[in-house]
């Protein structure tokens, strides 16, 4: 299974051999535990649970949880997989070494937050015209016709911008350096720095 729970450290660049530059998002891939193994038989899926960093004041319902894998993580995420291998085992580490160069990937992560946008910025609407008594500048302008009476869901109106779970696919893995724990992947990766990011193989 290649999968990590990851923290954002920054962006870089490559240059190859024939000068093309390429932009690199870097991420601290500290060792990750199995903390739990779900099946079809038991839970009706398959996944696995892996834990990130070491927690303060876990609470006992979660100290439970965590006792079999012998650690106590501060961050927890879940990963669907196709089939459950002999490898994963509750308590077993998985590293950076689990990932080579050239390997393409996914990456979920929580965008910044923008706050409250209008329309223009949020979903890139045209201003009104400012000329010949033009008022509506920077407004959404009509939402709805006469029928059928009703605005439907999803109408692009101005609202929270940001902070919302995205995923980009298809990203190459540049760099693994196992000492230092660092993964290097090619484009813009979602969030902040020190934000939390999951890398996971395409499918």
């Amino acid at each position: 299974m290649k999968a990590l729970i990851t923290r954002k450290v920054g962006m870089t660049s490559t240059i190859a051999d024939d000068g093309t530059v390429t932009a690199v998002t870097l991420l601290s891939a500290s060792p990750c535990v199995i903390t739990q193994v779900k099946t079809t038989e038991t839970d009706g899926y398959q996944a696995v649970q892996l834990g990130f960093e070491e927690g303060k004041n876990i609470a006992k319902a979660q100290a439970g949880h965590f006792k079999a894998a012998g650690t106590s993580p501060k961050i927890v995420r879940e990963v669907r997989v196709e089939e459950i291998t002999e490898d994963l085992k509750v308590g077993e580490s998985i590293n950076a070494e689990v990932f080579s160069i050239g390997d393409e990937i996914d990456v979920t992560g929580t965008s910044k937050g923008k706050g409250w946008a209008g329309t223009i910025k949020r979903h890139n609407f045209h201003r009104g015209r400012k000329t010949h008594g033009g008022r509506s500048y920077r407004r959404p302008g009509s939402i709805g016709s006469m029928y059928p009476q009703k605005i439907f869901k999803g109408k692009k109106m101005a609202g929270q911008m940001g902070n919302e779970q995205v995923t980009v696919k298809n990203l190459k893995v540049v760099l693994v350096d196992t000492e230092n724990n660092v993964i290097g992947v090619t484009g813009a990766v979602p969030g902040p720095r020190k934000g939390i990011v999951v890398v996971k193989e395409a499918k």
